[in-house]
């Protein structure tokens, strides 16, 4: 193994944030002894396909419904590695407050940009466990404190989630229960928060409902209501329901103020330790900056994306489940949603004039998120179930199609305990950002047609082969329009346009005026191989790429991996 370099050694070197933890040899298990390698190797790993990563994470949200909860969805899981118990898990803070929103915005949407046919009862299920959550004592997403117990848990936090189903099904469903929902809801918000004092807490309490909020007051509104902020923006956009937009407004003017500050800037203090809220709210400020053409709180976007990011993930979009340097947590264990909210961020700031974003956006999409998916279950083993429980039955086939909490180099941290975990609101937060994605990779405007991101694709406006599943780049465009097609920066962009007569390099786009029609037009250039090295905080991780693929990566190994050793 090679040796890794000390935490002080590499915080000189780099300044990164230490989790105080310190990198030492880590054992092989035993199927890597009896295999003469370091890690056991997965045999099913995509970077190429964004349809059928999406397919299958919509049938993992399709199959965790609990039947011995009224088909309420499943939370959390744990996945034993070394034979121990695998099964699905409750939430007396998430499950019912949580989990419907994430699937439903995932679902809905996969429905509407890909064509997913989602099976009889999903929806009704997965709508019926969200009404249910909002059904208690006060307008709010609420929970459980235990299965069969009643809804008195009001976390802030999950806000977020509620909105999400409401804007799903009043968008796609046309759902009058939904908008009234809203309203009551946004009404009850503006009623009993304020930016300057934060909850008024006697209120909520006096109705039987406990208020749970994160221990530091400061952060208090980055890991709680602040994240609502996005699902309201897309509330307005299918609604046009003002109060939305006036509260998202609010919320915004607090971030920018207490939170967001103009130097792009990180501070745990500022913005609390759970990297997934950070990520979340800095998308739900693009989104906003974007529906409101706000220069100014785009470029405060794209300052903390430059900067206060770097702090809690890396270049190929892994972050950080938990950014405490107090925390014991394992520094490699990573959250994939997390990664969908920085991608969907790229995707909003590429659009908004800044395409090196775009560049950025697919190598964490190939690197990270996609390879990241679990798809291949035969680690998996079922767990003795005498007496039929729901959360036992058919655990892995019920997983496939999963994210959950990775390091950059595979589904186990080096040194992780044997239990791993894909939580299903992860799967529903990136199928969510995957959707988004598939929907950038080719954008038709009065300016032509664009493709940003060189994945397969077809539309009734264009055909995309992508170079990674071909031998070169080929597009046909089916309708007479001007085409414009990102080029990665390490492509030699120079040499192409001189090589294609009817094109012209145009910043990050190379451009043809007028493309012929239902021609392939053949754009050859090579996927360099070039090395990238991820600053961890406790290590450094070698990456070799073959263009925006990754090809090789240092796993220290750990088993359950998506690539080949560096």
């Amino acid at each position: 193994m090679r040796k890794p370099i000390s935490r002080r050694e590499l915080i000189k070197k780099t300044g990164a944030l230490s989790t105080g933890l310190v990198v030492g040899p880590f054992p092989l298990t035993a199927l890597s002894r009896a295999a003469g390698v370091g890690n056991t190797k997965l045999s099913d790993v995509n970077d190429t396909d964004l349809k059928g990563a999406i397919t299958l994470g919509c049938e993992t949200m399709s199959n965790v419904f609990n039947a011995d909860d009224n088909d309420i969805p499943y939370f959390g899981s744990a996945i034993s590695t070394v034979g121990g118990e695998s099964y699905f898990r409750f939430s007396s803070t998430h499950t019912e407050s949580h989990i419907p929103g994430r699937h439903l915005n995932a679902l809905l949407n996969a429905e509407n940009a890909i064509g997913y046919k989602i099976a009889p009862g999903v929806i009704e299920k997965h709508a019926k466990a969200a009404f249910y959550s909002y059904s208690g004592a006060i307008p709010v997403p609420l929970n459980r404190d235990k299965i069969g117990g009643s809804l008195i848990r009001f976390a802030p936090h999950n806000i977020r989630e509620g909105f999400h189903a409401l804007y799903a099904l009043a968008k796609y469903r046309n759902s009058e229960e939904a908008r009234e929902t809203a309203r009551k809801s946004i009404d009850f918000i503006q009623k009993t928060w304020s930016p300057e004092s934060g909850w008024d807490k006697d209120a909520i309490e006096k109705r039987g409902v406990l208020l749970i909020e994160s221990k530091s007051p400061r952060s208090h509104f980055v890991t709680g209501l602040g994240r609502a902020l996005g699902p309201l923006v897309k509330y307005y956009r299918a609604t046009g329901y003002k109060q939305a937009l006036d509260l998202a407004i609010a919320m915004k003017d607090k971030l920018l103020r207490d939170h967001f500050y103009e130097d792009g800037s990180f501070s745990l203090e500022r913005l609390g330790s759970h990297p997934h809220s950070i990520t979340c709210v800095l998308s739900s400020l693009a989104q906003l900056a974007d529906l409101t053409s706000d220069r100014p709180l785009m470029l405060r976007v794209k300052a903390f994306f430059d900067k206060g990011l770097l702090q809690i993930s890396d270049e190929i979009g892994w972050s950080i489940e938990n950014c405490d340097p107090a925390s014991s947590a394992n520094p490699d264990r990573g959250e994939v949603n997390n990664t969908g909210d920085i991608i969907e961020t790229a995707l909003i700031l590429g659009k908004s004039g800044f395409p090196v974003y775009y560049q950025k956006a697919e190598l964490m999409l190939r690197a990270h998120v996609l390879p990241s998916q679990l798809r291949d279950i035969s680690f998996i083993k079922e767990t003795a179930n005498p007496t039929n429980e729901d959360a036992k039955r058919d655990v892995a086939r019920r997983h496939r199609g999963a994210f959950g909490f990775p390091a950059p180099y595979g589904h186990k941290p080096a040194g992780f305990p044997a239990e791993i975990s894909f939580n299903m609101d992860i799967v529903g937060g990136t199928v969510g950002s995957l959707c988004e994605a598939y929907r950038e990779i080719a954008s038709v405007s009065a300016s032509g047609i664009r493709i940003n991101l060189l994945f397969d694709f077809e539309s009734d406006a264009i055909a995309i082969e992508s170079p990674y599943t071909h031998p070169a780049l080929r597009i046909r465009v089916k309708k007479p329009a001007s085409l414009w097609v990102r080029i990665p920066a390490w492509a030699d962009r120079n040499s192409l346009a001189r090589s294609l007569k009817s094109a012209s390099l145009n910043g990050d786009y190379l451009h043809f005026l007028t493309p012929p029609v239902n021609e392939f037009i053949t754009l050859p250039f090579p996927l360099p191989i070039r090395e990238l090295t991820l600053n961890h905080r406790t290590r450094a991780i070698r990456v070799r790429l073959k263009g925006d693929r990754v090809v090789a990566i240092d796993h220290f190994d750990a088993d359950l991996t998506f690539f080949d050793r560096f």
